[in-house]
């Protein structure tokens, strides 16, 4: 194994020149750590595109191979904790930023990283949910510990035909709630009604006057993968003791309002952080995914891609161009 050869993408950075190149590298090459895994999948997240086009503040050190989503088989595992053959995922930590990520078709990181797939989920259904299913678990999560119940009515999903918004919906649907799913994309909004949404609105639908300081309230929960003014003029409208939780900022990383919906109604604020999530949460959230919260449309929210025209995708995904979820076939190049 020790002169295996595989492919990986090597993104790198000078100054302001970025160059993304498939790359032929050696497992001696990998960092020295526990668990030595071959990729099947992996996806493609807005943060890979991120650090893919070399944006600042997202990736420790450049030259990097992006991806912070891997599955595949366990090739070694140097403290027992997996045998040869488990196929396992990774999600999160510092996959794709400090270490070599998902996008090489080998990776080797700290055994206790690794989620052993749960039955019920394929290796690459694990991927088309990956960090953004996690993500969206998550929120449901907090969501639900902030008293948030089942068959609540309005939940309301920003970003909706995005990775992270038609998990969240999904979810948020099987769980009985009626959502009302946001999207910028008019063409989308049949399929997000098919996805569970009992109500799809554009933009401009839940915007009030920047100036107020409250809005008429709407939701009793939500979901937002936009930040900036979206999310004010969600938490403005939230009812009494209601709950938003907050996991994107494709919009915007700004928060400009006042404090009025938290001290006037007592809305709270959940930030979701799906990369140092604690390996309990992370067990629970993925024995849920393979079961209860399994999307039943999640091929169809699914693109496969090869990783050489991984790049295209990026691209898209930089431009707001892509809906769903991409998953990477590691062993088509």
């Amino acid at each position: 194994m020790a002169d295996e050869r595989f492919k990986t993408m090597v993104v790198a950075r000078e100054g302001d020149r970025v160059t993304r190149k498939i790359v032929e590298r050696s497992l001696e090459d990998l960092p020295a750590k526990e668990l030595l895994i071959r990729v099947h999948y992996s996806s493609l997240n807005y943060k890979d595109a991120l650090a893919a086009a070399g944006r600042p503040g997202i990736v420790r050190r450049y030259p990097m191979t992006p991806g912070i989503d891997a599955a595949g088989e366990v090739v070694h595992c140097g403290d027992g904790l997996f045998s040869p053959g488990d196929r396992v995922v990774v999600t999160g930590f510092d996959l794709g930023i400090a270490l070599p990520g998902g996008y090489g078709q080998y990776i080797r990181v700290p055994s206790n990283w690794a989620v052993k797939l749960p039955e019920g989920l394929t290796l690459k259904e694990s991927m088309a949910l990956g960090t953004a299913g996690v993500t969206a678990a998550l929120a449901v999560l907090k969501l639900n510990h902030a008293g948030l119940k089942a068959g609540c009515r309005d939940v309301v999903v920003t970003g909706a035909s995005g990775g992270v918004g038609t998990l969240a919906l999904s979810i948020l649907a099987a769980e009985g709630c009626r959502v009302v799913a946001v999207s910028g994309k008019p063409e989308r909004r049949e399929f997000l009604r098919r996805l569970g949404a009992a109500e799809v609105l554009g933009r401009q639908d839940v915007q009030g006057p920047a100036e107020k300081g409250l809005l008429p309230e709407r939701w009793c929960g939500a979901i937002d993968v936009v930040g900036g003014r979206m999310l004010v003029d969600v938490l403005k409208a939230t009812s009494c003791g209601g709950a938003v939780a907050s996991c994107g900022l494709a919009g915007s990383a700004d928060l400009p309002m006042s404090v009025f919906p938290f001290i006037l109604r007592g809305v709270s604020l959940l930030g979701i952080d799906s990369v140092h999530c604690s390996m309990g949460t992370r067990l629970r959230i993925w024995s849920k995914l393979a079961k209860e919260w399994k999307p039943p449309l999640l091929d169809e929210i699914t693109e496969e891609c090869p990783l050489g025209d991984l790049n295209n995708k990026i691209e898209k995904i930089l431009a707001g161009q892509l809906s769903g979820r991409v998953v990477v076939n590691m062993q088509d190049i």
